[in-house]
């Protein structure tokens, strides 16, 4: 699916829609996170489930022995459609809401929804990213 945005008058044909390939959360699930103090506070107080697998302010932790998972406890496998999905979406911590922030950061991940024409001209795939995210995050360099 490739999303269009009116942007300045123009229709601008901008990078694929998420797929839910899961890379981006299995990248950075094993210790590349961090919630700020007030999201942990908040868990602690409205989602404790969550707030067990946060250890000294570091999150995905294991609840029993502290140790850091290889993996984010609320990514799943849906299942036969390759595919993942975050239990804890509208929870998740910014970090993950912020995700991907530039260009640059969605090549070294191999990111899927970017698109041959991004490699070309990466400043303008930056704005389309920016207003994609525009819901998540302030635009990147702001």
């Amino acid at each position: 699916m490739i999303l269009s945005i009116g942007f300045g008058g123009s229709w601008l044909k901008n990078m694929k829609s998420c797929n839910q390939c899961g890379k981006c959360c299995i990248k950075y699930a094993d210790g590349g996170l961090s919630a700020t103090p007030d999201e942990i506070d908040w868990w602690e107080e409205h989602r404790p489930g969550i707030a067990k697998y946060v250890t000294g302010g570091d999150i995905w932790k294991d609840p029993v022995t502290g140790q850091q998972l290889s993996r984010c406890p609320w990514l799943i496998e849906l299942a036969g459609e390759n595919k993942y999905a975050c239990q804890i979406y509208h929870d998740r911590p910014d970090d993950c809401k912020q995700y991907p922030v530039h260009i640059a950061e969605m090549v070294r991940d191999e990111c899927e929804m970017i698109e041959k024409s991004d490699l070309i001209d990466s400043q303008k795939a930056q704005r389309r990213l920016d207003i994609i995210m525009s819901d998540s995050r302030p635009h990147y360099g702001a």
